[in-house]
């Protein structure tokens, strides 16, 4: 979602005077208070009525940016006139304006927002700034200011958010990164989380002298601690793409050979990315790989290096 907010910017810049984005209630928080929006709107009602609402908004054009057949149904239903939404999908006629997706005809090297920028080009919208956009709240600020102590710190995410069902994540080598993060730049390191991440983020504190506030932030929060950090190292996550849309200097791991970081780099003014050299066989996919034999292998050095030269960077 967050990867979708230029698309936003994008209408904008073409000339809509009202922009809305509608998601569902728990990713309100990506969206809460975007600077490239004018009302956020939330799907928590059957679809008719929701298709109701829209209809009531008079809208004259709709994107719909990763359809499901609720998706392209509701627009359809609400009588939006435009409405631009995937090819390729049985659903699609719901649409009159159909965009191929990339990806799905061999691309494997565009960033996943010039893909998304696609259905604003198929509007006519012109050509913008790619990076995602989020907005920290004053409140935020405020709570983080209340739980970090002043003088700078490093935020490492050591999580990317899988469904490990059994399998072992590799705390050893993170707490090997987090260790010689805390040396090299002689700063605190503050490792970022969800409630299901904490064991983790607990693990690795436990063998490197960091501190986890894993699952103990809110969204926003995480988003404060992000933005305040001198440094964030992140696994390919969420937490990267808004760390470094924030401007905060951002490191991303990419292990997996299969991560395509040419897609999914962090994009901000200060970022870098340790890209994948362990030989992974090619079936291996992130939800499937049996052991993270990629990221156990991981040189710290390595992290290290991309971080220097991004500090240094002018």
């Amino acid at each position: 979602m967050l990867l979708a907010t230029p698309v936003l910017r994008a209408l904008r810049a073409g000339g809509a005077r009202f922009v809305a984005a509608l998601t569902a209630p728990r990713h309100r928080e990506v969206l809460l208070e975007n600077p490239e929006i004018d009302a956020l709107l939330l799907d928590e009602a059957p679809l008719r009525e929701m298709a109701r609402r829209l209809r009531m908004e008079r809208f004259d054009a709709v994107i719909v940016t990763w359809a499901t057949p609720r998706y392209a149904l509701m627009p359809w239903l609400a009588g939006i006139p435009r409405r631009v939404g995937q090819a390729r999908r049985p659903y699609s006629l719901l649409f009159n304006t159909r965009v191929t997706v990339r990806s799905e005809v061999g691309d494997r090297r565009t960033h996943w927002t010039q893909i998304l920028l696609d259905y604003a080009r198929a509007l006519d919208c012109p050509e913008v700034d790619p990076t995602p956009s989020f907005r920290v709240t004053e409140q935020a600020r405020a709570a983080i200011a209340r739980r970090v102590a002043p003088g700078g710190y490093v935020v490492l995410h050591p999580t990317r958010g899988l469904e490990l069902n059994g399998r072992r994540w590799p705390v050893e080598t993170l707490a090997a990164v987090a260790t010689r993060l805390r040396e090299r730049f002689s700063l605190p390191v503050i490792l970022s989380g969800t409630v299901s991440d904490r064991p983790i983020a607990e693990a690795i504190a436990a063998a490197s002298g960091a501190c986890s506030l894993a699952g103990e932030t809110s969204f926003s929060e995480l988003a404060a601690l992000l933005e305040g950090a001198r440094l964030c190292v992140a696994v390919d996550s969420g937490p990267m793409h808004v760390a470094a849309c924030l401007g905060t200097p951002t490191v991303g791991i990419f292990a997996l050979q299969s991560d395509e970081p040419q897609r999914w780099a962090p994009l901000g003014p200060r970022t870098a990315v340790v890209g994948p050299v362990y030989p992974c066989p090619t079936a291996h996919r992130k939800e499937t790989c049996p052991d993270f034999a990629c990221l156990r292998q991981l040189e710290p050095q390595r992290v290290i290096a991309a971080a220097e030269a991004l500090l240094t960077r002018v």
